[in-house]
């Protein structure tokens, strides 16, 4: 064999594995590394105030959480705000999608408009809506006042109570991911053939049942992955909650917790209570709880969806 070949085999057999590798050594660095460090940081006592209370805890850190009542709190407000957004959410995003695959005038224009929510700045659209739920001044009252749903002597105080916090917040995830998740629909409701649409039309079947009986099965695998994404993103709630308090840099959620997430409390207790173990175990417990949810959301998905066709 000559040079030439050997050059050759040794090209084609780890040119690829050369190529690919780059990503498995960022992978490693920046996320597994900081996954087993968390690990065990979450199993030991490990305070920035205190540097000479070290030493492992054991389970320590996560026994606590049982009894912690903010944890639970910040737990309850996550799934609460995480109902509210994601399911109108993602019904609203298949009833976007299914009217922007339809013949419109301008269809390009309204699927970019649908999209301007997300490519705007977090921080910048939260901190209007902030002003836009303020009590005295903001624009919701006014337009709850102008519908006849409000009282001008005593407008809502979006700040003072879960199911008005929750409301708030929930508006302000809902409007920047709705477009979003609309696109990736439209994309997957591209590949539908016609005929099939046209069939169920003979058939009798409207506009909503085609929806829900013919798109929603067809897209599933869409479906599900907006689903688990949907759920990972929810759990993980922190910009919006962060900038929505007055006083964000006491990240408490609120006078009484009524909007504090989990993600919230875990920048609490790390960063502010510099309680890193306490912090990591938190981080770990929050983890778990997405698998979890994001598990149990997809098996429900793919049922429901199926159970359609």
């Amino acid at each position: 064999m000559s040079w030439r070949d050997r050059l050759y085999r040794l090209d084609t057999r780890y040119t690829p594995y050369l190529l690919i590798a780059p990503f498995f050594v960022l992978f490693l660095v920046f996320g597994l590394f900081p996954l087993l460090y968390n690990g065990v940081v979450s199993l030991r006592h490990y305070r920035l105030d205190d540097p000479d209370r070290t030493g492992w805890a054991g389970l320590e850190n996560f026994t606590r959480l049982a009894s912690d009542g903010d944890f639970w709190n910040a737990l309850y407000n996550t799934m609460g705000i995480f109902l509210l957004s994601t399911v109108p959410q993602l019904l609203l995003a298949l009833v976007v999608a299914s009217l922007l695959n339809r013949k419109l005038r301008a269809r390009t224009w309204w699927r970019v408009g649908f999209l301007v929510p997300y490519v705007t700045p977090i921080v910048a659209s939260t901190l209007v809506f902030g002003v836009f739920f303020s009590r005295d001044y903001g624009l919701a009252n006014w337009a709850l006042q102008a519908l006849g749903l409000g009282d001008p002597a005593a407008p809502i105080d979006w700040r003072a109570s879960k199911p008005a916090a929750w409301t708030a917040i929930a508006t302000m995830v809902n409007w920047k991911w709705i477009g979003y998740n609309a696109l990736l629909y439209l994309a997957a409701m591209q590949s539908i053939p016609r005929d099939v649409y046209e069939a169920s039309a003979l058939d009798g079947a409207g506009v909503w049942r085609q929806l829900w009986r013919i798109t929603v099965p067809m897209i599933q695998p869409v479906v599900i992955f907006t689903v688990v994404l949907s759920t990972i993103g929810g759990f993980q709630l922190f910009t919006e909650p962060m900038l929505f308090e007055l006083n964000s840099q006491q990240a408490t959620g609120g006078a009484n917790g009524e909007w504090q997430t989990i993600a919230q409390l875990i920048y609490r207790v790390g960063w502010k209570d510099l309680n890193l173990g306490y912090a990591a175990a938190m981080s770990w417990a929050l983890f778990l709880i997405i698998l979890v949810v994001a598990g149990v959301n997809s098996w429900l998905t793919n049922r429901l969806s199926g159970g359609r066709q």
